[in-house]
């Protein structure tokens, strides 16, 4: 049978829709697609696309399990590997990663891995109907601190060897940078759920509202009983670009934006928090966040919505699927601009006032790519007298973010980068025995797949740690 040169599709809602909308833009494969691109698979001996995939998914084995129909088999075989495939096929960059790597992808178009990832998921929650079981308990305790996707990975890897595990949580609901980063269009809050309630179900303690550092330090958690910690804190201390005017109202780190919206739902017509809506919206930054932020800002209601970004196209570092959504939707990108002042409108008593005022455009300046910085890639020079105003009345800033510094600071002897980012070794062990970190808290803003693979090497080597003692 000859093979399909191309991936199939994915079923989306249309631009013109999903625009004024918060549902999942991607509708999913049918079953009858899911088997027709699962036909394509090779089934190679080698495995490459294993190789890609940061927690090493049996890629072939459950592509083979769906070209049979089935489609519970196909989830068991994630299962064993990934603590949230619902999640993965939704937001992992499959493009770089397992499909980057898959032999058909040679010649043509590779396997929509991450696309079948997801149909397995989605059946498995829409029909399974048994519950996960706790496995028979190994007498050791762990705590995870954050319940990001790295906690959660660590968590649910450890929880299937038998020890009892308590992720503590410092917001009201369990997901981190799932449920208050990434918005519902793209990764409905619904599945965050169901994937936390299935590593409950493990017998994994996952407590809320809990700041560690605050409510209860790394120390104290080993005075309780607990015999590692992980820390999977993320980072969620948002960076400014230092500019005059980032005090004005209307001024958002994407973190605020985006957790305004995403986890305290003001998007809602009576919502409990505030967030502006409308108007025109400059949204700073060329990555994944910067896009969830502008694509939220849309459906907020904003009648023109800007990315400024200083390097072109081609240097975007956001996914091509979540850009070329933002232009399908409308997102007038200002490629190769930077701003230089955020303007606003003071109070008339006191012009410098800038807390009471309010956002009336940004300043930017154009650009050109010169000479490549030490990553390769041309640095972006500023064009003398080419400064214009975007005429706006909310900014919203996406150029990164670092860890909180707030568990370094509150735990004697845990050794720090100079970016703030927990060091560990190849273990994730940090300057403290028995402290484990990874994922955002390490690294520093990178991918939800990353973050879980630094989940999954701690937690065999906490396994490894207790068993030995």
């Amino acid at each position: 049978m000859a093979i399909d040169p191309k991936k199939h599709e994915m079923p989306s809602q249309a631009p013109e829709v999903r625009a004024h909308n918060f549902n999942e833009v991607a509708l999913g494969y049918t079953e009858e697609i899911a088997l027709a691109e699962a036909s394509r698979c090779l089934n190679c001996k080698n495995r490459p696309c294993v190789e890609g995939c940061p927690v090493n998914i049996a890629i072939p084995d459950f592509i083979a399990k769906m070209k049979t129909g089935d489609f519970e088999g196909a989830y068991q075989v994630i299962n064993t590997s990934s603590s949230l495939p619902a999640v993965c096929g939704r937001v992992c960059p499959q493009e770089t990663q397992c499909e980057a790597k898959c032999t058909l992808g040679i010649r043509f178009e590779p396997v929509g891995i991450g696309r079948l990832e997801r149909f397995a998921a989605d059946w498995h929650n829409a029909n399974a109907t048994e519950k996960a079981k706790a496995p028979e308990a190994n007498g050791h305790r762990v705590a995870i601190v954050g319940s990001g996707p790295s906690g959660l990975t660590c968590a649910g890897d450890l929880a299937k060897k038998g020890y009892a595990v308590s992720v503590f949580e410092a917001l009201h609901t369990a997901g981190g940078v799932l449920v208050y980063g990434i918005p519902e269009f793209r990764l409905p809050k619904a599945i965050v759920a169901k994937e936390v309630e299935t590593l409950k179900e493990l017998g994994v303690d996952v407590q809320t509202n809990v700041v560690i550092g605050k409510t209860l330090t790394i120390d104290e958690l080993f005075e309780m009983g607990y015999e590692a910690v992980f820390i999977g804190s993320g980072a969620g201390l948002p960076n400014f670009m230092n500019i005059p005017g980032e005090s004005f109202k209307g001024v958002y780190s994407a973190n605020e934006f985006l957790t305004r919206s995403n986890l305290m739902k003001a998007y809602l017509d009576d919502p409990d928090t505030p967030i502006m809506k409308g108007g025109k919206v400059a949204v700073v930054g060329g990555g994944n966040v910067a896009m969830d932020a502008a694509r939220t800002a849309l459906r907020l209601g904003a009648e023109k919505v800007y990315i400024v970004y200083r390097r072109s196209m081609e240097e975007l570092p956001a996914r091509r699927e979540e850009v070329e959504h933002a232009v399908e939707e409308g997102i007038d990108f200002q490629l190769l601009r930077n701003p230089v002042e955020i303007l606003g409108y003071n109070n008339p008593e006191n012009p410098r006032d800038e807390k009471n005022g309010f956002v009336v455009g940004m300043k930017v300046i154009r650009m050109e790519l010169g000479e490549p910085d030490e990553k390769g890639r041309r640095r972006p020079v500023a064009i003398p007298g080419s400064e214009y105003v975007l005429d706006v009345d909310t900014v919203v800033i996406a150029i990164g973010t670092s860890p909180n510094p707030l568990i370094k600071s509150t735990t004697e002897g845990l050794e720090v980068n100079s970016h703030g980012g927990i060091i560990v070794n190849e273990e994730g062990l940090t300057s403290r025995e028995a402290i484990y970190a990874g994922g955002d808290a390490v690294t520093g803003a990178a991918t939800v797949i990353s973050a879980m693979g630094a989940g999954k090497v701690a937690a065999k080597a906490i396994d490894e740690y207790l068993q030995a003692k």
